[in-house]
């Protein structure tokens, strides 16, 4: 199978491509490799990706919808599955023309190669975010998500609508898959459990916002990897309805949550992180961060119905497997990490 990959240099983008290669299908990947976050840790991901006789990889921004178009007529994969992002709500309040230009523009323009190769099935990344304002618990995605509450948030909503759209008029079968706080190894340098690490590692406080009262339904990579594998053989047909779907009536196109369902709370969390490393943090509590919400919570029935899996790996697993992964990253122990 041919595939297509945005954001391969990314923490998502390339787990899939590498899940994908080891399955030995071939994978066209795209990147900006753009310097949000350390540019070394995208080059690491990347050159085990082209250690794989499946990979091809191209570097450029997805704001260039000619060099798109022109990769994606020459491999014609058979599906897209469109990772790139610009992510973090933080950020969006900080730099937020970098989420409309990667997030919309980028989108169009995947979407527009995607028509024009007439793609067996597109899929792409959404996110827990866009529930913004919602009270309704857990989070199900046949509820309206009209109040975002972040600009990261807005520009991901939209982007489930620009593809609606295509996804109506053009007949493109499309998935849109809402991710809830993944984390796990080779994880962002934003991320919380990369900072916890780093800091608790280095004797630093972390910040800890709205004073720890936050829940999060932590979904670990490998998981969140099976799922987003098994919905791509699974384009949705119109007039094909399952229990409990978010097929719309008008298109081939469904949004499907893709979380455990089981919310943890922040402190938990950062207990687990203290036990893995063997020693305590030192907490900055903080107010609530502008944009954010307190609590996520995935109803994952949908998922299970399609696919019959859902995420349930335990966090303390995920939080271990991310610290072997730290240290061995980094070549240090806990020890002389923290010494440095």
């Amino acid at each position: 199978m041919r595939v297509m990959i945005t954001g391969t240099a990314g923490f998502i983008g390339f787990h899939v491509a590498r899940r994908l290669l080891a399955g030995g299908h071939e994978v066209t990947g795209v990147d900006g490799m753009t310097p949000y976050y350390d540019v070394r840790l995208k080059e690491a991901r990347t050159a085990i990706l082209a250690g794989y006789r499946g990979f091809s990889g191209h570097t450029f921004m997805l704001e260039d919808a000619q060099a798109l178009m022109d990769l994606a007529q020459s491999v014609s994969p058979q599906i897209i599955v469109h990772l790139a992002a610009q992510a973090g709500v933080r950020y969006s309040l900080e730099n937020p023309r970098a989420y409309i230009e990667s997030n919309l523009v980028g989108t169009f323009n995947v979407m527009e190669a995607a028509r024009r190769i007439g793609v067996g099935h597109l899929l792409l990344a959404s996110t827990s975010s866009v529930y913004g304002a919602n009270e309704a618990i857990p989070f199900r995605e046949t509820e309206r998500v009209a109040h975002p509450m972040s600009l990261y948030a807005a520009t991901k909503e939209s982007a489930e609508q620009m593809t609606h759209a295509y996804s109506h008029l053009w007949d493109i079968p499309t998935t849109a898959f809402r991710f809830f706080t993944v984390y796990g190894p080779w994880g962002r340098p934003d991320m919380a459990l990369f900072k916890f690490v780093a800091a608790i590692l280095e004797d630093r406080a972390i910040d800890v916002f709205n004073s720890g009262d936050l829940e999060r339904d932590f979904t670990f990579i490998d998981d969140l990897i099976e799922a987003v594998v098994r919905l791509m053989d699974l384009p949705p047909r119109r007039g094909a309805p399952v229990a409990g779907d978010s097929l719309s009536p008008v298109a081939p196109w469904r949004v499907v949550n893709i979380g455990g369902g089981a919310p943890v709370a922040l402190m938990d969390f950062i207990g687990e992180i203290e036990r893995r490393l063997g020693r305590k943090a030192r907490l900055n509590m903080m107010p609530m961060q502008a944009g954010d919400v307190p609590r996520t919570f995935a109803d994952s029935a949908l998922l299970e119905t399609l696919t019959g899996y859902r995420p349930s790996t335990p966090v303390s697993e995920g939080v271990d497997a991310f610290c072997d992964w730290y240290e061995g990253y980094y070549a240090v122990s806990g020890a002389e990490k923290a010494d440095q």
